[in-house]
């Protein structure tokens, strides 16, 4: 008969295997909520997030850099990972209009040749959404996501 106190170490080693098996797919269920409840907040506070974006543009603008006559999101979303530090990010495509620096009083059709495409940037911090004002010039959110594909991985995308 065996002595009672190897069923210590047995316990404890299936104890471990059972925990390592189980890891994978807690933290997916974990990373997954934690999704979901970031795409509901986003939701919810999206037009407010817009504003707080414009805001922090018009206050960070550089005195020689264009000014912007207007800004107009789209309504897809692309949700995207930091490889290194799992921060969840949403990623809008704006349109931007760039005010005429050779004419005081740009007309719409001067306009047209100052049109811009970019990406807005919008952060998720723990419980809520934030923005710094951040603008990826010149690529569309999935471009972006194929530059910037060693940083971010997408997680999710609404149309």
């Amino acid at each position: 008969m065996p002595e009672p106190w190897w069923f210590i170490p047995i316990g404890l080693a299936v104890l471990a295997l059972v925990a390592v098996l189980c890891w994978r797919p807690v933290k997916r269920a974990a990373h997954e909520a934690r999704f979901t409840q970031a795409r509901k907040g986003f939701h919810q506070q999206r037009e407010w997030l817009e504003v707080q974006f414009l805001q922090l543009v018009e206050t960070q603008a550089k005195p020689e850099s264009p000014k912007w006559a207007s800004c107009e999101f789209d309504d897809p979303v692309s949700y995207v990972r930091h490889r290194s530090t799992g921060e969840l990010s949403a990623f809008v495509a704006v349109t931007l209009a760039l005010e005429s620096v050779s004419k005081p009083s740009a007309s719409a059709t001067d306009l047209i040749g100052n049109l811009r495409v970019g990406t807005a940037v919008f952060r998720f911090d723990k419980d809520h959404w934030s923005t710094d004002g951040r603008v990826i010039l010149n690529l569309s959110p999935s471009e972006a996501i194929r530059f910037y594909q060693n940083d971010f991985e997408m997680v999710g995308q609404e149309k």
